[in-house]
């Protein structure tokens, strides 16, 4: 197992952890009277704990996963999908290229695949996966897995209604330098846990792009922002993260709460 250090306030006893997770995922699943459950396996950290969660919690054989690249996703990134899916010993794995359903998604709103703009397409991407992973969902009765995890989550950095959309969701209380630690103790390869996070939306597509800084930076300013409940000016004094940061992330946060809430209810009729 290698290390990765984390500050203590983000410190994490990853066997306890690994052990409630799995025991969050056994239950539910037990519960809600299905077969098993389906995510979808990307390549990177997020998706290979759950993948490795599951198995545990469920057994290789009642663990579903597609693979689901277009013509923009990065090559590296399939690869480590599938050698996740192999070291988990992981048996029904589909790989489907939603390419095409993206270009017809694309033709019938009266533009093309190259001409749409890069985050109206990239979400359109989002939302197909969702779409094929509950279509797999229905055929074999299963539970949709969710792979955002808590820093993710906060930033609003998902697609509502597409990657944000699933039955359960393991790792949402872990920040993502957490899930690196319980990565490392789950045996997943350290280059796919340490390498650039990225959504995926399009070609080259880096989280750091969107969100202006790494995510070790990020999780000491949430933790302090949300969990502590500090100002920016508290958070940026103790962590040594310029205020303008610290701002940007608070803005974020703002911005998307949107994805956070439930159903925006109307008033009651008045009777």
């Amino acid at each position: 197992m290698w290390k990765y250090e984390v500050p203590p306030y983000l410190s994490i006893n990853p066997q306890k952890t690994a052990e409630e997770l799995v025991n969050y995922i056994r239950t539910h699943v037990g519960n809600s009277g299905v077969e098993g459950a389906i995510l979808g396996v990307s390549g990177g950290v997020d998706s290979a704990v759950v993948a490795a969660l599951a198995v545990r919690a469920l057994g290789p054989e009642r663990v579903h996963t597609l693979i689901l690249p277009d013509k923009e996703s990065s090559l590296n990134d399939v690869r480590d999908a599938f050698l996740v899916c192999e070291l988990l010993g992981l048996r029904d794995v589909r790989h489907i290229d939603i390419t095409y359903i993206v270009s017809e998604f694309l033709r019938s709103a009266g533009t093309s695949y190259e001409s749409a703009p890069k985050l109206a397409k990239g979400n359109i991407k989002a939302r197909s996966r969702m779409v094929l992973l509950y279509y797999f969902a229905n055929l074999h009765n299963l539970l949709v897995l969710g792979t955002s995890n808590r820093s993710e989550y906060l930033l609003g950095f998902f697609t509502k209604w597409g990657d944000g959309a699933a039955d359960i969701y393991p790792i949402i209380n872990l920040y993502k330098t957490q899930v690196r630690v319980l990565a490392g103790y789950l045996g997943i390869p350290e280059g796919i846990a340490w390498k650039q996070s990225s959504p995926g939306l399009w070609a080259g597509h880096k989280a750091i792009d969107e969100l202006g800084v790494e995510y070790d930076l990020i999780d000491k300013a949430l933790y302090h922002l949300v969990d502590l409940r500090l100002s920016p000016e508290k958070t940026s004094k103790i962590t040594n993260i310029p205020l303008d940061v610290i701002n940007n992330l608070v803005k974020r946060m703002m911005n998307t709460e949107h994805k956070r809430c439930g159903l925006p209810l109307p008033p009651k009729p008045t009777y």
